[in-house]
């Protein structure tokens, strides 16, 4: 089985953090999974509101409204999660899971007809893009202009911050539509949400689009390019798999696991708070390492190895404590639904060419998903 090196290690084990710079400020970031748990319960020390610096790089200058309900705090972001919530609950109906398995399913047989396909553009990211559409009930065609972004809404491929996207003018076209003639939609919901009493304005309703269109996008792509990319070049973990089709809830949570698309996430300090005795000022901001924390061989025997049969596997790919992710149920389904038509379908994958995203930090350097990755399915 292929190991899945482990860039953290070294940092986490002698004192449980690493100092990294971003945008010119010094992140100190938390590396050990016992640490990062408990930053992320407390989020008076550790606050989440911060509009703009919860992702690191922040995000000033590709959008204007704070991303809601990620970039709160309790009770706010209690009250603003209930909102939206229903939709991506919508993932654990039967009407959706069986859109996702027949888009699923769809895609596979269109690839098993070619001579090899380009997973992350032509793949993962209309995947994406299509079931999204069944968490927000809106019609399957919006997605082609969604397909039409990119793998990133806000970066081209290779990191760098577009310049005037065309997101926040999608969503006020939505938005305004959905004011004149309400549906059952997203959009709709909420046109018509309240919030302690009031209407949402026009910039919470941003936010929470901001959010849902950004926040599982690139995410979702790199965990189906990434799987893709294992099980062609490990054939006997794909005939592990399909010697037992009960052995893929456990695969697909170990799968996010090694494969944790988010290396981090921002939090912000109100006042002075020594961190792992770094001394962060008021203002400042640390991070919460999830993927480091996903190897930590305190919580995780052979933490880089792949164990397809990992139990239990404590793994907090979708965070921890009141930010867990809205979008979990979402990218299990989608996850499941790949390995189980993969299984079904699919004898081989052979990777033909891949082309690794790699994040190239100062402190740290990191292999996370595909910019591109083709292959042929026999």
């Amino acid at each position: 089985m292929e190991h899945i090196p482990d860039p953290f290690r070294e940092a986490r084990n002698k004192d449980g953090s690493l100092k990294c710079p971003f945008q010119g400020e010094m992140v100190p970031m938390i590396l050990r999974h016992e640490d990062v748990r408990k930053a992320a319960k407390d989020w008076e020390t550790f606050s989440s509101d911060a509009p703009f610096r919860v992702p690191i790089p922040s995000e000033e200058e590709v959008r204007t409204m704070r991303q809601l309900p990620i970039e709160t705090n309790p009770p706010e972001h209690t009250e603003y999660r209930a909102i939206v919530e229903p939709f991506f609950q919508r993932a654990k109906q039967l009407n959706v899971i069986a859109k996702v398995e027949a888009l699923i399913s769809g895609k596979i047989s269109e690839a098993l007809g070619r001579e090899s396909v380009e997973i992350v553009n032509e793949f993962a990211l209309p995947v994406q893009s299509r079931a999204l559409t069944y968490l927000l009930n809106v019609p399957e065609s919006e997605s082609d202009t969604w397909i039409g972004w990119g793998m990133h809404v806000f970066k081209v491929t290779g990191g760098a911050f577009k310049k005037g996207t065309s997101l926040e003018a999608y969503l006020s076209a939505q938005l305004d539509r959905a004011e004149a003639n309400p549906g059952e939609d997203f959009f709709s919901a909420l046109t018509k949400a309240s919030f302690r009493g009031r209407a949402l304005t026009r910039e919470e309703m941003m936010g929470f689009g901001n959010l849902t269109f950004a926040g599982g996008r690139d995410t979702i792509i790199h965990s189906i390019s990434s799987i893709i990319a294992y099980l062609g070049r490990n054939p006997s973990a794909f005939e592990f798999l399909r010697a037992d089709p009960k052995r893929i809830v456990h695969a697909g949570e170990e799968f996010f696991r090694v494969f944790m698309p988010l290396t981090h996430i921002g939090r912000v300090c109100p006042v002075e708070t020594d961190v792992h005795g770094v001394t962060v000022p008021a203002n400042g901001r640390v991070s919460l390492g999830w993927a480091s924390a996903n190897f930590d061989d305190a919580v995780f025997e052979a933490p880089e190895e792949v164990r397809l049969d990992r139990k239990p596997n404590p793994h907090i790919s979708f965070g921890f404590g009141t930010h867990l992710c809205l979008g979990a149920p979402h990218a299990r389904l989608i996850v499941r639904s790949l390995l189980q038509a993969l299984t079904a379908h699919v004898g081989r994958i052979t990777v033909l060419d891949a082309k690794e995203h790699i994040e190239n930090e100062a402190r740290y350097q990191r292999s996370n998903g595909y910019e591109s990755l083709t292959v042929k399915l026999t």
